[in-house]
């Protein structure tokens, strides 16, 4: 788009007549599971009373982020896909309401563990599973002893409120995986996370403000919208910081939680809108996938 072109009816932060309604659920998380799911319910149903089409819950919502330490008995909260405690409930949840809602849990699949997402349509149905592709190892998060890496590639569903890409948390950092969702149709991309203060020995360092424009970046260099969901309060040695967010095509933040309250954060999307500005920009009319080889190696030498 050239430079002072004038910006068109619609585009991203002027009205639309059919804006998506998103919430993103920012929740404070204890070792009492039944207390958390039915924490995650009662938010749900208040983005949904508040006009929510699609809701977003943070990573692994359904306990303490337990891998911060590496405890064989934690193994004990993963479930089967078939047979799952309480994604049912989640999907009859989805069905109620009318709203799209993807549900992050920790899976068993054999003897494998995955760090999983199931996509449930405003229906109730599900339209798929993504399993966390990234699995970070460091102090405070020490996921490699848990999650297998995973293998499913990454997804673009086409749910009843438009095509939704997710990642999840650790895979927001890559550019890679915001695009491969883009090039797959996504046009919201959506991030729950469990992130927050570093412990002493990886610096102590507050990551809130990269974390942030890491995802705007996404949001910019796709041309499209960009949300992530985290938790709140002190959980072990870490402080969760919240902060979620929602980003539009052009950077800007236009919905933020703070760092401490749970909370429901809203953002009315004009998807119509933001197709016309991704297609004007032409960041994927100009691409030149024959010159990314090296992007296919670890150490970018092209053999």
């Amino acid at each position: 788009m050239a430079d002072g072109a004038p910006q068109p009816a619609g585009a991203p932060g002027v009205g639309s007549d059919t804006p998506l309604r998103l919430a993103l659920v920012q929740l404070a998380c204890s070792d009492e599971r039944a207390r958390n799911l039915d924490n995650a319910e009662e938010m749900v149903r208040q983005a949904a009373e508040s006009g929510a089409q699609l809701v977003l819950l943070p990573e692994l919502f359904e306990y303490l982020y337990w891998p911060q330490v590496e405890r064989e008995e934690y193994f004990s909260l993963a479930h089967p896909l078939d047979g799952h405690p309480f994604l049912p409930r989640f999907q009859a949840l989805a069905a109620e309401l009318g709203v799209v809602l993807p549900v992050s849990f920790f899976e068993r699949a054999g003897q494998a563990h995955f760090n999983s997402l199931l996509m449930i349509d405003a229906d109730g149905s599900a339209l798929g599973l993504y399993r966390k592709s990234h699995i970070p190892d460091g102090p405070g998060y020490q996921e490699k002893y848990y999650f297998n890496p995973g293998d499913t590639g990454f997804r673009a569903w086409r749910t009843a409120v438009g095509v939704i890409g997710v990642g999840i948390c650790w895979d927001q950092w890559f550019p890679e995986c915001a695009r491969a969702m883009a090039l797959k149709g996504a046009e919201v991309l959506l991030y729950p996370t469990a992130i927050g203060s570093e412990p002493p020995e990886a610096g102590a360092m507050d990551t809130r403000d990269m974390w942030q424009r890491a995802m705007v970046g996404h949001a910019v260099a796709n041309a499209c919208y960009v949300a992530a969901v985290n938790r709140v309060g002190r959980e072990g040695e870490a402080t969760f910081y919240g902060s979620s967010f929602v980003a539009d095509p052009s950077g800007e933040k236009l919905a933020e939680a703070d760092r401490e309250s749970e909370s429901v954060v809203y953002c009315d999307l004009d998807l119509t809108a933001a197709r016309r500005f991704r297609a004007g920009f032409g960041f994927f009319r100009d691409r030149r996938p024959d010159l990314y080889r090296s992007l296919l190696t670890l150490d970018g030498v092209e053999r």
